[in-house]
């Protein structure tokens, strides 16, 4: 038995406001976290949601380099990728510059907080069975992606070169690792995983289960909580939350 992937959680100077541009950015409904921030409930077959988190202290340094995932979006033609980054634009977001060449098709945005999103261009046939959210686009090695795959119990869907990825038996984005060379890791992340046992399953076995794949407890200076704090392979943080 695994946990499923219960939420994307971003670290956020301002969760509502950051909430509600995705909220209408994506057409999802919004309610109240108990942590303090917003929840966002797919209202499509995503199967995971989005929390927005109060950042702590230590991540609100300014941003020094690209968050390791993001988020690739697909378009059905030209007019519909420029209307949906329009769309975009009009709630808040920026275009900015990661090192895309010109001939590329895609558009490289950013939210009002800086988080970095692609809009695909129509006719890219990685992402033709997926939804609005095409992919959540990581770097990271083929090990994370081994890693995630068993822990989430979601087939390999690409395999080559050391790139990966992974989708939910019951459809939704693909997870994708680039491979080498990988990003330098350097403080907490600002995006994160939450896995949820379900009810029933022991949260410590659970966290044992996924030390035996591969990752391991770490500190961030989350004090007494009631979930745990992990690393995948390549050191990237998520959270095992109490199922009780």
């Amino acid at each position: 038995m695994t946990s499923p992937l219960h939420a994307l959680c971003f670290d956020a100077y301002d969760p509502l406001r950051l909430a509600r541009f995705w909220a209408d950015f994506l057409g999802w409904e919004t309610s109240e976290d108990s942590s303090g921030g917003r929840t966002l409930l797919p209202a499509d077959d995503t199967g995971f949601r989005l929390r927005f988190l109060p950042a702590p202290a230590s991540a609100r340094e300014p941003r020094t380099r690209q968050n390791y995932m993001h988020f690739d979006l697909t378009s059905t033609s030209l007019d519909d990728q420029r209307q949906v980054v329009e769309r975009a634009l009009e709630l808040g977001a920026r275009h900015i510059d990661v090192g895309q060449r010109p001939e590329e098709g895609h558009r490289v945005l950013a939210d009002p907080e800086g988080n970095e999103f692609c809009v695909i261009e129509p006719g890219n046939s990685f992402l033709a069975e997926c939804g609005f959210i095409g992919a959540l686009a990581g770097d990271g090695s083929q090990e994370a992606g081994y890693f995630w795959s068993r822990a989430l119990d979601w087939p390999l869907v690409w395999d080559q070169d050391q790139e990966t990825a992974i989708r939910s038996p019951h459809g939704g984005p693909k997870v994708t690792w680039g491979g080498p060379p990988l990003l330098p890791k350097a403080g907490k992340e600002r995006l994160h995983f939450d896995l949820a046992p379900p009810a029933g399953r022991d949260q410590r076995a659970e966290v044992d289960r996924l030390v035996s794949l591969g990752a391991r407890r770490v500190d961030i200076g989350q004090g007494d909580v009631d979930w745990v704090v992990m690393a995948d392979p390549d050191g990237h943080e998520f959270c095992v939350l109490n199922p009780g």
